[in-house]
C-alpha cells in the first residue's frame, strides 16, 4: 500500500490519540527555555540512563522532544506554585512535566505541558547536591578555605554579585552607614546569580580574584533572597572547587535563611543574608579597634607603673646616696676629731722617741770621739796633717806629730 507523507501523520495522529488519551507525567531535562508572545518553548532531552539525575556536559543524548506551555496554562501554574513554576521551567532543569502528547500531521509531535512537580525537581537538586559534597570531602576540599588565615583587619573586600541584585544595594547601604565611620575599599565582579551563567561566571571572576590576590583581604559572594531552586548555582562541583581552592578567605552571604548550599559548607564562613555579612566585617574591624584601645590602656597602665616604680626607685637611691654622704661625713668628721686629739699625744710621743735617738747617738758620738778615745791612753799621730797607720809609712828624718789627751808633741823619727 502506497500512503502519502499526509496519510502518514495522520496515522500516526490517530494512533497517538488512541493511546495517549489523558495527560501523562514525564521526566526529562530542560536544554532551552524560550519565551515567544508569551508561550513557553522547551526543548526537552534525556541522557544516559545513569547520568539522568547528574548530567553534565559530555552526557549523550538518548531522546529529544519539542514541549510548550500556553500562557493561560503558565499563568495558572505560577497562581498555583507560584515562583517555584519559573524557577522549574528553566534551562538546566530536571523536571516533572504532566504533558499532553499531540501530533499534527504538518508541525509534528508536539508535548503540551498542563503541570508540573517542583518536588522532584527539588529532589534532584538534592541529590546532585549531596553528590557533590561526598566528591568535594572525597577531595579534601570542603574545609580547605576554613584553614586560611583570617587578616586581623578586612578593608579592601573582592565582592561577586550582581549590579541588580537587592542584597548588594543593602551590603553596600550598610558598610557606608555604619556607625563607627570605619572605611572600606571593594571592588566589585559583577556576574550572574542564579540560572545556568552563574556559575562559570562566578568561576572566571575568581579566578581573576586569585591572579590578585594581594590586592585583597578576602573575597565576598552575595545576592539578594530567593526561593530553593533559584539557588542550583551555588551547588555547582565545580564552583565548589574553586571556592574551595581560593588563596583568600571566602565569604558568602546568598541570601536564604533555611538551606545551606555547597558554596556555603566550601566558603571561610557563610551568613544567612548580605548584610549579615556587612555586620561580620563591621565587627572585625570592631574588634580590631576594641584590641587597640585595650593594648593602648595596658600600655598606658604598665607605663604609669613603670614610671612610678622607677620614681620610687629613684627616690630610694636618692635617699641612701644621702644616707651614706652623711655617714661619710660623720665618719670623717669622727675620723678628723680624733686625729686632731691625738696630734698633740703623737707629736709629743714622736718627740720624745726622737729626743731618745738623738740622746743615743749623742752618747754614741761622744764614746766615738777623738777626745774620749785619747782620755782613754792613746794618742793619734800625723805627718802634715795626714795620719799615720803603719810604721811603714815612716821614714828617718820624718817630722811627726802626736796628739795626746792633754797636748801634742812634735818628733823626728831617727830609725
Amino acid at each position: 500500500m502506497n500512503y502519502t507523507l499526509q496519510d502518514l501523520n495522520l496515522h500516526i495522529r490517530q494512533v497517538i490519540a488512541l493511546n495517549f488519551r489523558e495527560p501523562v507525567w514525564i521526566t526529562a531535562e530542560i536544554a532551552e527555555a524560550n519565551v515567544s508572545r508569551g508561550h513557553l518553548y522547551l526543548n526537552l532531552i534525556q541522557k544516559t540512563a545513569d547520568q539522568t539525575v547528574f548530567p553534565g556536559d559530555d552526557d549523550t543524548i538518548v531522546a529529544q522532544a519539542q514541549a510548550v506551555v500556553w500562557q493561560r496554562d503558565r499563568r495558572r501554574m505560577a497562581k498555583e506554585h507560584g515562583q517555584l513554576a519559573e524557577l522549574v521551567l528553566q534551562s538546566d532543569v530536571q523536571a516533572r512535566l504532566f504533558v499532553r502528547v499531540d501530533f499534527h500531521e504538518r508541525y509534528g509531535l508536539k508535548l503540551h505541558v498542563e503541570d508540573i512537580d517542583p518536588t522532584f525537581s527539588m529532589g534532584v537538586m538534592a541529590l546532585q547536591r549531596r553528590q557533590t559534597i561526598e566528591t568535594l570531602q572525597k577531595e579534601g576540599l570542603l574545609r580547605r578555605n576554613q584553614t586560611l588565615p583570617l587578616p586581623v583587619v578586612l578593608q579592601r573586600i573582592a565582592v561577586i554579585t550582581s549590579p541588580e541584585a537587592a542584597g548588594f544595594h543593602d551590603f553596600k547601604a550598610h558598610l557606608a552607614e555604619n556607625p563607627y565611620d570605619y572605611t572600606f575599599q571593594y571592588r566589585c565582579f559583577f556576574t550572574a546569580v542564579q540560572g545556568r551563567n552563574a556559575a562559570p561566571e562566578i568561576i572566571v571572576a575568581l579566578d581573576e580574584i586569585a591572579a590578585r590576590s594581594h590586592d585583597f583581604d578576602a573575597v565576598v559572594i552575595i545576592r539578594g533572597g530567593g526561593a530553593k531552586l533559584d539557588l542550583s548555582a551555588f551547588d555547582s562541583l565545580s564552583l565548589g572547587r574553586t571556592v574551595a581552592q581560593m588563596p583568600l578567605p571566602v565569604l558568602a552571604g546568598i541570601g536564604h535563611e533555611t538551606d545551606e548550599s555547597v558554596l556555603d559548607l566550601v566558603a571561610f564562613r557563610a551568613f544567612k543574608t548580605p548584610t549579615a555579612v556587612a555586620d561580620f566585617l563591621l565587627e572585625s574591624a570592631l574588634h580590631f579597634e576594641s584590641q587597640l584601645l585595650e593594648t593602648s590602656a595596658h600600655i598606658g597602665f604598665w607605663g604609669q607603673k613603670m614610671t612610678r616604680y622607677a620614681a620610687e626607685s629613684l627616690q630610694m637611691v636618692h635617699a641612701a646616696v644621702l644616707n651614706g654622704a652623711q655617714r661619710v661625713f660623720i665618719t670623717a668628721e669622727q675620723q678628723l676629731t680624733n686625729t686632731a686629739r691625738d696630734i698633740p699625744y703623737l707629736a709629743r710621743q714622736i718627740c720624745q722617741t726622737q729626743r731618745a735617738e738623738l740622746d743615743r747617738i749623742s752618747d754614741l758620738v761622744l764614746a766615738l770621739s777623738p777626745q774620749t778615745t785619747l782620755a782613754r791612753g792613746y794618742s793619734l799621730t800625723t805627718r802634715d796633717g795626714m795620719i799615720i797607720r803603719s810604721a811603714t809609712e815612716l821614714t828617718p828624718g820624718d817630722t811627726i806629730e802626736t796628739q795626746l789627751a792633754d797636748g801634742r808633741v812634735i818628733s823626728q823619727v831617727t830609725g
